[in-house]
């Protein structure tokens, strides 16, 4: 075999996916049609859950460059309409303005530390498979080649090659009717607000930062970050879309500004090298691949779904794939996944991406022109101030309210949901959750006075790590069992787990990872 994995596609995704295969023990290799790393900012930072799943896996830190913790957001937006996040009690919603290529490039640090092989310049250009392997055809620098892999998997974007070689469609709507413009430039200094961080526009009005702004014509979003010109954003929808996708010119830029506006917004060239983002898109498309697996073949992030840009659930979406994927794809390449384990990436995940394209479009519906939508927007913004509402909402953009299916009897409320941020007390001293989970392991934390689950997992040691830690305050919580993507496999309340809860748990051990080693004689 060439390699364990091979991963078709070098962004965001990509490389999680890389990372989190690496670190369970198994070897990918990445294969990027493009010869270097992109320039073109695709996303200006992450939104919701993901910040934090980040945090487990010591990449926050990386991205930030400093040493605070994630704090979550004091308000968002939701179809260009303000959420009051403050209002909340436990907000769910994190944010981290880090830029696309940034993130590559640390995703890539990352990966090349823990032994990944990147090709740059090499493109899969045929796909043929059986029981044992893929065979991929390659196009690179030197020529053509074959690479034959335990299983390959397209993390190559929205027109996914892999996808289609593989044979999986990708059934859902087109809207051809909006044409969004995207633009660095410069903004004259007497509009900026210094209060807010937004702009000034005579004879229209204050345009606020880091959220679509919409008139009657159209939504323009305005975006200063350190460091990089102001972006600009303006949505439309033109009685005669153009068909293409060219970069806009300056002054078409400032005429649909004008246009959304009804006033000048007098732009200009930014200064310095770059990379600078100018770039056209035309409709929206919100897909969902068929099957996110066909055999040996698997689908990650805008390969197996598509969906509008609002709200910034791409990567959000996206590198929680991977982190999904990674650890059982492992499990199948080591030999210990039990049956049914690799077909829970879609079972799991695909409700997700159906729950993002349902909000996104839900958005775009809010942001469209119309006085009908006016009217709903009013209706809607009344609605939001109940404070359970923008919890709702808040939850819906962050992914927090996703709860797995995890079988069996277990009741505990954790059960299911990603595992919230904990400071354990052991015996070498405090520690939080976030510093337990960088490797990526399955984890059974003994909150138990006593130890009394501390041998629990014995004859899965060589797969799930065991912690015994005590628990500050009234948690609720004594047993804690995670898989690698932090969520709660299994939980317990009890100070003393009875019978029935630790048959619970070994149900769970096997369940998730696999049947458990030969002990003491026996086989279990």
């Amino acid at each position: 075999m060439s390699a364990d994995v091979v991963i078709a596609g070098a962004g965001p995704n990509g490389l999680m996916l890389a990372c989190e295969l690496s670190l369970a023990g198994v070897r990918p290799l990445v294969l990027e049609r493009l010869p270097e790393r992109g320039r073109d900012n695709r996303a200006n930072g992450l939104v919701g859950q993901v910040v934090r799943v980040l945090e487990r896996r010591g990449l926050y830190g990386r991205l930030t460059g400093s040493g605070e913790l994630p704090r979550p957001a004091p308000g968002f937006v939701f179809g260009a309409l303000p959420l009051d996040l403050s209002v909340l009690e436990d907000n769910p919603l994190y944010l981290l303005p880090v830029p696309q290529l940034r993130i590559e490039q640390v995703l890539e640090e990352r990966a090349v530390e823990l032994g990944v092989e990147i090709r740059r310049g090499h493109e899969i250009t045929g796909l043929t498979q059986d029981g044992d392997a893929v065979t991929a055809e390659v196009s690179g620098p030197s020529g053509g080649y074959r690479l034959r892999a335990r299983y390959l998997v397209g993390a190559d974007g929205g027109r996914s090659l892999t996808r289609k070689l593989s044979g999986i469609g990708f059934p859902g709507v087109t809207r051809d009717g909006t044409i969004t413009r995207v633009m660095h430039a410069t903004v004259p200094s007497a509009m900026l607000d210094s209060a807010t961080g937004g702009l000034n526009v005579p004879g229209h009005g204050h345009i606020p930062p880091l959220t679509h702004h919409r008139t009657e014509r159209g939504v323009v979003a305005y975006a200063a970050f350190p460091g990089r010109p102001p972006m600009l954003t303006t949505m439309e929808w033109p009685d005669d879309p153009p068909g293409e996708e060219r970069p806009p010119t300056l002054e078409e830029m400032r005429a649909s500004l004008r246009r959304v506006l009804g006033a000048d917004l007098p732009i200009g060239e930014p200064a310095g090298d770059g990379p600078f983002v100018r770039r056209t898109q035309v409709g929206v498309n919100t897909r969902i691949a068929d099957r996110y697996r066909a055999g040996r073949i698997l689908l990650l992030g805008d390969a197996a779904h598509v969906h509008s840009a609002i709200g910034g659930a791409g990567l959000n979406l996206g590198l929680q794939d991977a982190v999904n994927l990674g650890w059982k794809l492992a499990a199948a390449i080591l030999g210990w996944a039990p049956p049914g384990l690799l077909d829970t990436y879609e079972s799991e995940r695909r409700p997700v991406s159906e729950r993002v394209a349902m909000q996104t479009q839900a958005q775009s519906a809010l942001i469209a022109p119309g006085s009908e939508v006016s009217a709903l927007r009013e209706l809607f913004g009344e609605l939001l101030g109940d404070s359970r509402t923008v919890r709702h909402l808040a939850g819906t953009l962050a992914g927090a309210d996703l709860r797995y299916p995890m079988g069996g009897s277990g009741s505990h409320p954790w059960t299911g949901r990603w595992a919230p941020d904990l400071e354990l007390h052991t015996a070498d001293g405090p520690v939080r959750l976030a510093e337990l989970t960088t490797g990526g392991r399955p984890l059974l934390l003994d909150l138990t006075k006593d130890g009394a689950l501390a041998s629990e997992a014995a004859d899965w040691h060589d797969r799930v790590d065991t912690l015994q830690a005590r628990l500050p305050g009234a948690a609720g919580v004594t047993g804690l069992l995670l898989r690698p993507d932090c969520h709660v496999a299994w939980a317990s309340a009890a100070p003393r787990p009875d019978t029935q809860e630790r048959e619970e748990l070994h149900a769970a051990l096997s369940r998730w990872f696999g049947a458990p080693l030969a002990v003491a004689g026996r086989v279990s």
